[in-house]
């Protein structure tokens, strides 16, 4: 069985959202005991990640920088985050790994991801990045080309365009290396973000989501299983509301319902949503999202999260009989 997890913001800062190079470390390490609980219990694993965090840190040194050196762009605070974050994933499992008399090799591959030049996406930028500011200086970023956006009072943040993935140009060498029996990181911060223009591939200043960029990854590479790790154990049903509910197994046409009702906020739960039900509706046989420490069993197809599965689908696993009717 092979599972692309997909690790969220939480696991790669303090609970408290701090991201000092020693609370990532800290957090990173932590989050590689489950990826290691789950390869010993002999799954084929990839492994994708969230950057925002660290962009957001890299945009604010570019800010303090600003008059002694030259800004730093988007696709390369990308490339450099799946560089630090991958060191320290690949550190932090093997030691996991090797606790646990388990065999296995790592590695890291910096990870591009093809957009379309004419995505809606750049038209509208909406994906907020870095941290907040006041109006004066937004305005003056605002007049050398940049987008941002009245956050109240908390200032004003910058957004960019967050347009829609198309291929992962890098799967190839990530597929090799996991066929090869490799525990591979790869697509972090959901690949930096190219274009094609002529025969060449060149960045643009963008954000992918990670979690659409981990349902593509996971197809690419053939995965039977998605898991997207983040801090809540379900997706839930009128979340914030006296009837909130969380959602158990559901068929991707039953999530897609409740996706059009309005369940899921655009900025959260939403894009994981709709990469459970891209991944399942692709041919992946069930997608979850869980907590990082329920991985393993609901991996396995344990009734831990959200699991989401084809329309008709009787059975999941071999000894579990999952309802179609999306029942909890």
């Amino acid at each position: 069985m092979r599972v692309l997890v997909a690790l969220g913001g939480n696991a790669m800062t303090a609970p408290d959202g701090g991201a000092r190079q020693q609370d990532q470390v800290a957090a990173i390490t932590r989050a590689m005991e489950s990826v290691a609980d789950l390869v010993a219990a002999g799954a084929d694993v990839a492994v994708t990640h969230g950057n925002g965090p660290q962009v957001g840190n890299l945009l604010a040194k570019n800010e303090l920088a600003a008059a002694t050196l030259p800004a730093v762009t988007l696709d390369w605070c990308g490339a450099q985050t799946q560089g630090t974050i991958g060191f320290s994933v690949l550190n932090a499992l093997d030691d996991a790994l090797r606790a646990r008399g388990v065999a296995r090799r790592t590695a890291a591959v910096v990870t591009r991801t093809l957009v379309r030049g004419d995505d809606p996406g750049f038209a509208n930028p909406t994906k907020p990045v870095g941290g907040y500011l006041p109006e004066s200086r937004a305005r003056e970023l605002i007049g050398r080309g940049q987008s941002w956006r009245d956050c109240g009072p908390l200032g004003w943040r910058r957004v960019v365009p967050s347009p829609d993935p198309v291929e992962v140009i890098d799967a190839p060498a990530v597929s090799a290396l996991a066929d090869a029996g490799f525990v591979v990181v790869s697509g972090g911060g959901g690949g930096i973000p190219v274009v094609r223009d002529g025969g060449r591939l060149r960045g643009v200043e963008a954000v992918i989501d990670k979690d659409l960029a981990a349902a593509l990854l996971a197809r690419t590479l053939g995965a039977d299983v998605l898991v997207i790790a983040t801090d809540v154990e379900h997706a839930v049903l009128g979340y914030g509301t006296p009837d909130a509910r969380p959602l158990g197994t559901v068929t991707v046409s039953e999530l897609r319902r409740h996706a059009e009702e309005g369940h899921f906020a655009g900025g959260s739960m939403g894009p994981k949503v709709e990469a459970t039900c891209r991944f399942v509706e692709g041919g992946g046989t069930r997608a979850v999202i869980t907590s990082l420490g329920h991985i393993t069993h609901a991996a396995r197809g344990a009734a831990v999260g959200t699991i989401v599965v084809p329309d008709q689908v009787v059975s999941v696993v071999p000894d579990q009989v999952v309802s179609t009717g999306g029942r909890d």
